[in-house]
Parts: structure tokens; C-alpha cells; sequence
């Protein structure tokens, strides 16, 4: 079962950590929708708060078993019994003589019988058991190793740009280039304390993937794709995404009625419709403009 609840605050991230906090869920299992924008106002004048709509799904109420009604009889006070009529003295009369028990007959002794011997089951010869196979043991995942970038090569470019670019965000992280296909390349970045350079949801990785591509794009013939990633983040955001498309599908499929997920960027969009181009009866479009475009999830016949 479905239920709907409203929260405000300053920004419309903050009124959707305040309706997470209250429900107790994670981002992945609401759905929101954005009500207001906050406004600023004049000298704080006319300021007013972003409100937003979250969408989440509740177990169905248990039906209470019924109550037995009592019967006019079972409520009813039992009554007190009546008291029966006492027996009028009657005369004294001769008791009759009691016969006298007979002498019993001596009864001859039986003598004891020899206690006999248990017999005790046969147990079964048990097989022995084959001894069980060791499971084997996971080994860690080895560290990954990265060649070096060829001398003025494109990867050259992208790995000085990152390193400069890092140093002054105050990150040790080292970056690794190589080419992924004819106009991609994919950049990986190892080091401690990541999720630093991730940021919340991967913004802080997008902005420095999207320096990168519009830094070296300007010195290289042709246009080339730089994508960055770090600690696999990409590829486990991708994963979640596909499982959230899936469970909102679901939904809409049993309420026969689309629903608007929260504003996503261009990458994240292009999963989700991946994911669901196949499935029966549901179909996917986009609506809104940027920064707060979104994905819609329609049921179809």
C-alpha cells in the first residue's frame, strides 16, 4: 500500500532528508516529488520553503480478528441454587443385624518368579561418513595494475590535467588513464579517502569528469569521451539504479498508473530507460528541463 508524506525545508535536499529521517528509509526506496521551490524573498520578506512529496510503500494493516459477541446468557449473573427442603425427622427405627464377614480361606503362597533377562536390541554396523570437502577459501581481489601512460599520448594529457587538478583539492588520489575504445577513455582514481572526490551521489565526480572532458577536448582533433570513476563507484550507481527502475516498474504495473522519479542527470536517465526498454506493458520518457529533469514511468496496454 502506497502512502504519501509532505515535509519542507531550506533547499529541497534538506526536505527530503528530513521525510527519509522520519520514515527510516533509504533514498532508493521513496519516491519524490517537488511541490515548491524555495524562495528567497526580499530582506526576508515573501520567503518561502521548498515542500516535497515522498512516495513510499507501506505493509497492508493486518485485519483484526472478530470478537465473539457474548451470549444474554453468558452475560447474565448466575442465579444462587435453591435450597432444598430439609428432610422431616422421621421415627426411630431397629437397625437391622450386619452380617459378619466369613474367615477368608488361606491362599496358598506363590512363589517368586526368576527375573528375566532383557534382551537388548542389535544395533546396526553404522558406515562411516565421507569426510566433507573443505570449502574453498576467497581469496582477495588483486590490486589491479595500470600501464603507463605512452609519452604525449592523449592518456599523457588526461593524467597531467587530473594530477594538477587534484593537487588543488588537496587530494594524494593518482590518476590512471588508458584508451577503452576509438573515442573513449576511461580514467581511474586510486588512492585514500575517496569518497571525498566522489561527493554526495557522485556530483563531485561528475564535476571533475566534466572539467576534463571540456579541458582536453580543446587540444585534441576530433571529440573524445573522458569518463572518470573511482572505487568502481559507476559501476555499483548503475547497478542500483537498475534495481530501483525495476521495484518502481513493479509498482506501476500493479497500480496501473505511472509515477515521476526525482530529477537525474543525462547518465543516470540513460540507465534507467536501458533498463526498462524491454519490459511488457511499461514505457519511459523523460519530462522537465535541467537541472530538475526527470524520468517517467508509465503503464501501457
Amino acid at each position: 500500500m502506497e502512502k504519501t508524506l509532505i515535509t519542507s525545508g531550506k533547499t529541497i535536499d534538506l526536505a527530503i532528508e528530513a521525510a527519509l529521517e522520519q520514515l527510516g528509509m533509504d533514498r532508493d526506496s521513496v519516491s519524490v516529488q517537488v511541490l515548491q521551490q524555495a524562495k528567497a524573498g526580499f530582506l526576508g520578506i515573501g520567503a518561502q520553503p521548498a515542500k516535497v512529496q515522498v512516495t513510499y510503500e507501506a505493509p497492508d494493516p493486518v485485519p483484526e480478528a472478530p470478537k465473539v459477541a457474548l451470549s444474554s446468557a453468558s452475560r447474565s449473573k448466575p442465579k444462587a441454587p435453591a435450597k432444598k427442603p430439609e428432610p422431616k425427622p422421621e421415627e426411630a427405627k431397629p437397625e437391622a443385624p450386619k452380617p459378619q464377614p466369613k474367615p477368608e480361606e488361606a491362599k496358598p503362597e506363590r512363589k517368586p518368579e526368576a527375573p528375566r533377562a532383557e534382551r537388548k536390541p542389535e544395533r546396526k554396523p553404522e558406515t562411516p561418513k565421507a569426510p566433507r570437502e573443505p570449502k574453498p577459501e576467497k581469496k582477495p581481489a588483486a590490486p589491479r595494475t595500470y600501464a603507463p601512460a605512452p609519452a604525449g599520448s592523449t592518456e599523457e594529457k588526461i593524467e597531467q590535467f587530473l594530477k594538477g587538478l587534484l593537487e588543488h583539492m588537496d587530494s594524494k588520489a593518482v590518476p590512471h588513464c588508458w584508451q577503452d575504445s576509438a573515442n573513449t577513455y576511461k580514467v581511474d582514481l586510486v588512492g585514500e579517502d575517496l569518497g571525498y572526490l566522489i561527493g554526495r551521489r557522485g556530483d563531485t565526480l561528475d564535476a571533475i569528469q566534466h572539467l576534463a572532458n571540456y579541458t582536453i577536448n580543446r587540444d585534441v582533433e576530433g571529440h573524445i569521451r573522458i569518463n572518470v570513476d573511482a572505487e568502481c563507484y559507476r559501476e555499483k550507481r548503475e547497478e542500483s539504479l537498475r534495481r530501483y527502475a525495476r521495484k518502481k516498474a513493479q509498482q506501476v504495473l500493479k497500480a496501473r498508473r505511472r509515477t515521476t522519479l526525482e530529477p537525474m542527470n543525462a547518465y543516470e536517465r540513460h540507465v534507467i530507460h536501458a533498463a526498462l526498454q524491454e519490459m511488457d506493458n511499461i514505457t519511459t520518457h523523460s519530462t522537465g528541463t535541467e537541472p530538475n529533469r526527470r524520468v517517467v514511468i508509465e503503464y501501457v496496454r
